[in-house]
């Protein structure tokens, strides 16, 4: 009498394997994983001081002055505020919380050169046209001045907006 190979540990084996190797875990838009837990993130304007464990929640502490947090998070540290500095051409629009960063705008007279989100990271002083040319826009804190040439029989100091007739 021939011995049948024992099928039910092989089986077992293979489906121990199966669940090891693609087991993930997956945690709620509202949580952030740590090792095997799924943490409880913590609010806007905060960042985690301790992450959960099997038997307490997540610990935050608020973000200090010069620091911001502007989505739940899972971070240990908040971000730094931006800095507007004049050597930039921009000014503070609006100061950093502890749920917002700083938004920057350009000083007066500039125009930005590169755009953030709701600010302006860099700007320009706007140009000024030349003698002989007039301004066909004036600048913004979006764009710079449009200078044009005079026709011929025209003049400006490059500081009007349209070109007078030399007289006769």
């Amino acid at each position: 009498m021939k011995r049948k190979p024992a099928l039910f540990p092989s089986l077992l084996l293979i489906l121990v394997m199966n669940l090891s190797r693609g087991q993930t875990l997956t945690c709620h838009r509202s949580e952030y994983q740590t090792g095997t837990e799924c943490c409880p993130m913590c609010p806007v304007g905060n960042r985690v001081k301790t992450d959960c464990t099997e038997y307490r929640s997540t610990s935050c502490l608020p973000c200090t002055e010069g620091t911001y947090m502007n989505q739940p998070t899972g971070l240990k540290q908040c971000f730094l505020c931006t800095n507007c500095g004049a050597g930039s051409g921009v000014k503070i629009k609006t100061s950093c919380t502890p749920s917002s960063d700083t938004v920057c705008e350009p000083l007066e007279g500039f125009f930005c050169l590169d755009p953030a989100e709701n600010g302006c990271m860099a700007a320009q002083k706007h140009t000024g046209c030349k003698p002989g040319q007039y301004i066909r826009h004036n600048g913004t804190a979006q764009r710079d001045t449009e200078c044009s040439d005079c026709s011929e029989g025209q003049y400006s100091d490059g500081t009007f907006t349209s070109c007078l007739p030399h007289t006769q």
